[in-house]
C-alpha cells in the first residue's frame, strides 16, 4: 500500500509544498546563479529513472562554461567556483529536483539519478537501483554520500530497494537534514566531484 499510492500522494504533497515556501529561496539562488556562473541559471541533464526510462533532470547550475584553447571544458575542479561549491554543500542546488518530483520523475526518496552512460557498465546486482524511482535524497546519501566507493553506493541502493517502507523513508529524511546542515561528504576524498564510474570488475 505505501510503495504503490502513499509514497507518490507524499510526493506530489510534500513537493508541492516545498515548491511554494521555498519559491522566494529559489528565486534569490537563480538571481545569484545568473549574476556570478551565467545562463543558462537551470542546468538540464538527461538521467535514467524507474526502469531505466530517461528523463530531463532540472538543477541549478554549479559550474561555469570555461573552456581551453581548444574549446573543450575545462576540469570540474577548475569550473567549479566557490559560490558553487557554497550551493552544492548546502545541497540549493538540487531545489529545482523539486518539479522533477511534482512530475512524477523522481520521488523525494529512492537512489540518485546518475548518468546514461552509466547504464551498460552496471552488473545484474546494481541494475536493481532502478526498480523504483530515483530520489532527491536516499540512503547512500545518508550514509558517506560522495565520500564512498561507487561499489558501496549501489549497496546501498539496492538494499533501499528491497526494503523500502514509510519508517526508513522517514529515517533518512532526518537524517538528511542532518548532512546538510553539516555539509559532510560532499566531495570525494580525490577528486572536486564524485570520480566517474567505470564498472565493478567481476571477482574471477
Amino acid at each position: 500500500m505505501y510503495r504503490k499510492y502513499i509514497k507518490r500522494l507524499l510526493d506530489i504533497v510534500i513537493s508541492l509544498t516545498a515548491l511554494v515556501i521555498l519559491s522566494p529561496v529559489m528565486l534569490i539562488v537563480a538571481i545569484l546563479v545568473r549574476c556570478k556562473l551565467g545562463s543558462p541559471v537551470i542546468f538540464h541533464q538527461q538521467r535514467p529513472g524507474y526502469q531505466e526510462k530517461v528523463f530531463k533532470l532540472c538543477k541549478f547550475r554549479t559550474m561555469t562554461d570555461e573552456r581551453d584553447e581548444n574549446g573543450e571544458l575545462l576540469p570540474d575542479a577548475v569550473r567549479l567556483t566557490k559560490f558553487g561549491k557554497m550551493l552544492r554543500a548546502t545541497s540549493l542546488d538540487e531545489l529545482p529536483e523539486l518539479w522533477n518530483i511534482l512530475k512524477g520523475d523522481m520521488s523525494l526518496i529512492g537512489p540518485r539519478p546518475l548518468l546514461v552512460k552509466y547504464l551498460p557498465l552496471y552488473n545484474e546486482f546494481q541494475k536493481h537501483r532502478h526498480d523504483v524511482k530515483p530520489g532527491l535524497t536516499g540512503w547512500a546519501q545518508v550514509n558517506g554520500r560522495n565520500a564512498i566507493s561507487w561499489e558501496e553506493r549501489f549497496e546501498m541502493d539496492v538494499y533501499y530497494v528491497n526494503n523500502q517502507s514509510f519508517l526508513l523513508d522517514l529515517k533518512i529524511l532526518f537524517k538528511t537534514v542532518a548532512v546538510v546542515f553539516k555539509h559532510s561528504d560532499i566531495n570525494s576524498s580525490t577528486d572536486a566531484t564524485m570520480e566517474a564510474f567505470t564498472g565493478t570488475k567481476s571477482e574471477e
